[in-house]
C-alpha cells in the first residue's frame, strides 16, 4: 500500500501504522480512509496530500 505526505505540514500517512489518534486501525489504505479524516498534525483534508513514490 501506498503512502502519502500532506503538501502543507509534511506528515506522513502510513496505512501500515493507521492512524490511532482517528481511530484508523493499521491496514486501512489512503484510499478507503472516510472523507471526515484530517491530518492529524495541521487538520487539512485529504485532497491536499500526495502519494509518496
Amino acid at each position: 500500500m501506498e503512502k502519502y505526505r500532506c503538501m502543507v505540514c509534511g506528515y506522513i500517512y502510513d496505512p501500515a501504522a493507521g492512524d490511532p489518534t482517528q481511530g484508523i486501525a493499521p491496514g486501512v489504505s489512503f484510499q478507503n480512509l472516510p472523507d471526515t479524516w484530517v491530518c492529524p498534525e495541521c487538520g487539512v483534508d485529504k485532497s491536499q496530500f500526495e502519494k509518496v513514490s
